[in-house]
């Protein structure tokens, strides 16, 4: 099961709602985001859950619940707790947090959940991800490297890429979201809620690559 999960952005007021930082953008926006406390540790900043609250935050918010309307089993296996990691390194660093917060808590790679930006998928698509290819993305670059394997989960939000062909890929990816494409990704988040969550409850996330390994969502 999943037992971290970082979401990877730039630190710093001027990197808020940028295309680099859709991650933390969606951490924003979930119902639940504002029962997360949040303390400075490995070189970012963590909080923590137990998959009994998730299930319950989860069911209060109407994201995920049982036909009863009662707060989804956690399996057996699960962890006593998650871990929601938020590194301020910058991108191209992401992983010495994420290797520091796994080390602490004897979190194996492959129980692992990493949230970006993905140019190569179109706006309104996301995709959950097992290992391959890192895309270019220096965030996963960083983390393959301190975790020496590839082989984690992904969660990818498509930004595609700039319609100017003078536009650098970097002013791409550091530009703001528009008011207009704020309203777009918050109806995108709001729809992989469902997804999250269920990643995070599940005992085989494997089963999920079927349906959202690439889904079109707005």
């Amino acid at each position: 099961m999943i037992e971290l999960v970082a979401f990877l952005g730039n630190y710093g007021r001027e990197y808020e709602k940028t295309r680099h930082n859709v991650a933390w953008y969606f951490e924003d926006s979930l119902p639940f985001a504002k029962n997360l406390s949040w303390q400075s540790k490995f070189k970012g900043e963590i909080s923590s859950l137990t998959p009994q609250e998730l299930s319950k935050w989860a069911c209060d918010t109407k994201i995920c619940s049982t036909k009863e309307g009662l707060p989804v089993k956690v399996p057996e296996e699960a962890p006593a707790h998650i871990y929601f990691l938020k590194p301020l390194t910058y991108m191209n660093l992401s992983g010495q947090s994420i290797i520091e917060a796994a080390n602490f808590y004897k979190i194996k790679p492959e129980n692992i959940l990493i949230i970006h930006d993905e140019l190569e998928l179109l706006p309104g698509f996301v995709s959950f991800k097992w290992s391959g290819g890192l895309g270019g993305h220096n965030g996963l670059r960083s983390t393959k490297e301190v975790l020496g394997t590839a082989d984690f989960w992904r969660l990818r939000f498509g930004i595609g890429r700039p319609d100017n062909p003078n536009m650098s890929v970097a002013d791409y990816v550091l530009g703001h979201f528009s008011k207009e494409e704020q309203e777009f990704m918050q109806n995108v988040f709001s729809q992989t809620n469902l997804l999250f969550v269920k990643a995070l409850l599940s005992a085989n996330p494997d089963r999920l690559l079927g349906e959202w390994g690439k889904k079109k969502l707005v």
